[in-house]
């Protein structure tokens, strides 16, 4: 039995009947997770949601946190991966020098007190605060000497942070023989700190390490550049937070389900305060404009879809030899669906959202994500292959659910 077929076996056998009926139709079922440090607590619990589910992606795309999610799902057994990502986000959300235990004190009397809004606020920030001041255990940790000091190029003259306890965090978590050899493809977005632009290290044509994953979540000034193979990189996100485009432009061109998990709300509240502004300004540059992205793609596959239907209709079924090589690239019937699902903030959340890393946000990350995902389940329609005429399709879960359509 193929790994495909093996999959949909999977899925008939846990996933509701609809969804299991429709996602066997797909060739190919890719999970892209976008960039958003302590927030991507809520793709794990998306992609719990799945794993129950017998869903099984065959392709993983993530930036920052979200490449770091991805390599431990994807260099990891099927049972091993819910496990080896809460080893992680427990790890992580514990505070990296011993300082830290008046924070931990404080997290464990709370755990015993009533939940409310202030309660909840009060521990995010100091969660946040003590990520800025001692670092996160087995992530990152503050350098002994401040940058200034510094002026040779050197990681400690051009970040705040090492992150070497990350190396040795994803080569105890993730087997990169399995994502290099294995039959799940991975890629993970990184920017090239001299050229600028984007590129994304993938497992289907080169080997994966723990610098590749490193590389995608080096996110300056905090963290250091990432040598690869002589060149430095920094965090993806930096010039295009989410890999859908990467995804959506693969080679062969399959029919695909991409489940897009976002941490970052394009729309959102006219600020009030200075602290609003900071954080919508993050939510709008993190959110990488993916509407956008999905809109030029989906215009692009209609067109693709429309050559191919005039080609149809042409003597012959064919095009003349002077136009053949040209369109061949833009020749194409596969069909896209995107269902993408968009992390929504609480009210006691505020611009430092993705540097709290306690373990009481990170709960709520987590079980929101897992909530999401199993009501979107609950929606075969979602899952359905678009026609061929259409070319692409997209859910936007959060736009429908606000709206009171599901």
């Amino acid at each position: 039995m193929s790994p495909r077929q093996k999959s949909a076996a999977q899925t008939r056998r846990k996933g509701p009947a609809p969804v299991v009926e429709s996602i066997a139709r797909y060739q190919r079922i890719a999970l892209v997770l976008q960039g958003g440090g302590a927030l991507g607590a809520y793709q794990c619990g998306v992609y719990e949601s799945l794993h129950g589910a017998g869903i099984r992606p065959d392709w993983f795309a993530g930036t920052s946190i979200g490449a770091i999610n991805a390599a431990i799902i994807a260099g990891n057994a099927e049972t091993d991966r819910i496990g080896r990502l809460r080893e992680f986000w427990n790890q992580i959300t514990g505070h990296g020098a011993s300082m830290a235990w008046p924070l931990d004190v404080l997290a464990a009397a709370a755990a015993w007190m009533p939940p409310s809004k202030a309660l909840t606020s009060a521990l995010s920030a100091s969660s946040a605060l003590g990520s800025l001041t001692i670092g996160q255990r087995g992530f990152f940790e503050p350098r002994p000497l401040p940058p200034t000091l510094f002026a040779d190029g050197s990681p400690q003259a051009t970040s705040l942070y090492d992150t070497s306890a990350l190396k040795h965090t994803l080569e105890r978590l993730v087997d990169f023989d399995r994502i290099n050899h294995g039959d799940v493809r991975l890629s993970v977005g990184a920017a090239n700190v001299t050229s600028g632009n984007v590129r994304y290290f993938d497992s289907a044509r080169e080997t994966l390490r723990a610098e590749h994953i490193m590389a995608s979540a080096a996110l300056p000034p905090a963290f250091p550049a990432i040598e690869i193979d002589g060149e430095l990189w920094w965090d993806g996100g930096i010039v295009s937070n989410t890999p859908l485009n990467h995804v959506l432009s693969g080679k062969p061109r399959l029919d695909s389900l991409v489940l897009q998990v976002d941490l970052w709300s394009a729309h959102g509240e006219r600020p009030k305060t200075l602290m609003d502004v900071f954080e919508r300004q993050k939510d709008i540059q993190y959110s990488s404009r993916t509407r956008y992205g999905t809109d030029v793609v989906a215009r692009e596959q209609k067109l693709r879809n429309a050559l191919g239907m005039l080609i149809e209709n042409l003597p012959g079924k064919k095009l003349p030899p002077a136009l053949e090589l040209d369109l061949e690239p833009w020749l194409c019937d596969r069909v896209f669906n995107i269902v993408h699902l968009i992390y929504q903030a609480k009210h006691h959340e505020q611009q430092y959202k993705d540097y709290s890393f306690g373990t009481t946000s990170m709960h709520e990350h987590w079980s929101g994500g897992l909530a999401d995902m199993q009501r979107t389940l609950e929606k075969p329609e979602f899952f359905a292959l678009p026609s061929r005429d259409i070319g692409v399709v997209t859910h936007d879960i959060h736009r429908v659910l606000k709206s009171g359509k599901a």
